[in-house]
């Protein structure tokens, strides 16, 4: 399973491949409420075949419209607005008083293109970070791993569009009850790549959620091949310690954004108890999320799966803004 932007970029690395040109359009901008966010990707080709979304509405088919009968982007990228009177944004189904800004560039099929979109959608199966950068003005562009995300920047002034692609946020499941469902499903739904894994061959032949991989494997390992770097979060809802632990033991060594466990007080205490005596340190212990999920209350497998939810989201937020105010000190430093 792979993100938007994989997809998007995975269609436009076949295309070129294949000698066929496209183009590339990217959401710089939205003013109201907009259904898809500024960095929403969209490539089609003259055929009229298309991948990606840039509003939900009529915007698609009217930009298609626009480029392939030569109104737009024909031969360098463009900035072009939407929305610009309310009978425009009624006409394409954009929010009262909202627009939408897009930069499209036009991507012939050169070997240098395919060089280019080669190496972005490599660096992104191997789930690092990109920061491409494009000319509006003059059509340069150029990309580099970077760390980690950061927010899409375009100044129209000096026509500089640059953007960080990133991997697909995962979440790795250790279990197959019906809590492990539910977090799934839901997981699923959120956009995660959703990994469930259990040693156990009967629970995990059983376990039926549409949209997931089935790993069965001893967790230790399968958090190795799938869930160390940090893109990652990983949850023990087995109740087993013969693996929740051995999970949990290889997973606080990792990259993992969030690493959690389900139990009650009174297990969560005896978990790193037996965990310390596994030599974990005590920051690594620290990072462990146990009792799981935010103090809501919940009783129910699906309010517990919300509440697990819940506080990956919010721990995921919380590294992000961290990340950004880090990059913020560092630039502000440096200059």
């Amino acid at each position: 399973m792979q993100n938007v932007d994989q997809q998007v970029l995975g269609q436009v690395c076949d295309w070129l491949q294949a000698q066929e040109p496209c183009w590339l359009a990217t959401v710089v901008a939205t003013y109201g409420s907009s259904p898809r966010p500024v960095g929403s990707l969209l490539t089609c080709n003259r055929a009229g075949e298309l991948k990606g979304s840039l509003s939900g509405g009529c915007v698609e088919d009217d930009l298609l419209d626009k480029l392939t009968d030569g109104r737009l982007a024909q031969h360098r990228p463009q900035f072009f607005r939407y929305g610009e009177t309310a009978e425009e944004a009624e006409q394409l189904g954009l929010p009262c008083g909202g627009h939408l800004d897009i930069v499209i560039e036009p991507l012939p099929a050169t070997a240098d293109r395919q060089a280019h979109f080669g190496q972005l959608a490599t660096r992104l199966a191997d789930r690092a970070c990109v920061e491409r950068t494009l000319n509006v003005h003059t059509g340069a562009y150029e990309c580099r791993e970077v760390p980690r995300h950061a927010e899409l920047r375009y100044d129209p002034d000096d026509g500089l569009l640059v953007q960080t692609y990133g991997p697909q946020y995962r979440l790795f499941v250790i279990g197959t009850n019906m809590v492990a469902a539910y977090v799934a499903e839901i997981a699923v739904a959120l956009g995660y790549d959703v990994v469930v894994c259990d040693p156990r061959e009967e629970p995990l032949a059983t376990f039926d959620v549409e949209g997931v991989r089935k790993v069965r494997d001893m967790p230790d390992d399968a958090v190795r091949r799938f869930a160390s770097d940090r893109f990652s979060a990983v949850v023990a809802l087995t109740h087993d310690p013969r693996i929740d632990d051995m999970g949990l033991m290889e997973a606080l060594t990792t990259d993992a954004f969030y690493v959690g466990a389900m139990g009650s007080e009174r297990t969560s205490a005896a978990r790193r108890g037996r965990l310390r005596e596994l030599a974990l340190s005590g920051a690594q212990l620290d990072r462990l999320h146990a009792p799981i999920g935010l103090p809501i209350g919940s009783k129910t497998p699906p309010e517990i799966a919300v509440a697990i939810l819940a506080e990956i989201t919010a721990v995921r937020k919380s590294h992000a803004h961290d990340a950004h105010a880090a990059a913020q000190r560092l630039a502000s430093t440096a200059a």
